[in-house]
């Protein structure tokens, strides 16, 4: 069961969350880039219902700045080689680093660490200011207490209409202590709740 959090703990930044800036919907769209009976905040509502967790992704550019930003299109892709994906908008100011970087960590947020996901969604100079850290692969951060971690080589990049799909393979992964994830649903953090214990099996 996924359960509201208050509306005190509620995100500021959910458009950063959802990540899907749309060129026909946005402010300054002209006539010409509409495309007829497609509503683009619509389908990003809609997109909306489907629960995700939340997690930041880190690196280091290529000049060794630290840089990390909220995260919810994660997934899996494959075990053999065991690859994940994840996109960025290519309007992103941190598309290039990331494109260049030659690794990353995917941090999978805990509950309790919407601090630290609306710090790394906001616009900031020094989104680590505050933020427990230690050195994985390769020197890139990775954020203490979350509930997993997946080091990857930064092997894949691919175009994906207004977003860059990276597919990173996994060189090492690490599971954190049992906790419970951050969840987002519907434009809100949400907590989750154990309803039945059984294990869903995927091909």
């Amino acid at each position: 069961m996924i359960l509201p959090i208050p509306p005190h703990r509620r995100a500021d930044q959910v458009a950063a969350l959802n990540d899907l800036s749309c060129p026909h919907c946005d402010a300054g769209a002209t006539a010409a880039h509409v495309v007829p009976a497609f509503d683009c905040r619509a389908f990003r509502d809609t997109l909306g219902s489907f629960a995700t967790g939340v997690t930041v992704v880190t690196a280091l550019a290529p000049n060794g700045e630290r840089i990390g930003l909220t995260i919810s299109s994660f997934n899996s892709v494959s075990l053999d080689p065991p690859l994940i994906l994840w996109s960025l908008s290519r309007q992103s100011p941190n598309i290039d680093a990331f494109r260049s970087a030659s690794r990353y960590v995917v941090n999978v947020l805990s509950a309790g660490q919407e601090d630290i996901s609306n710090r790394f969604a906001a616009r900031g100079d020094d989104r680590f200011a505050g933020v427990a850290v230690r050195e994985g692969l390769g020197g890139v951060p990775m954020i203490e207490g979350c509930c997993a971690y997946f080091e990857c080589a930064n092997d894949y990049r691919y175009p994906g209409g207004d977003h860059t799909i990276f597919v990173g393979r996994v060189e090492r992964f690490t599971q954190g202590e049992e906790q419970l994830p951050l969840v987002f649903h519907g434009g809100r953090y949400r907590q989750l709740e154990v309803v039945f214990d059984e294990t869903l099996d995927e091909d």
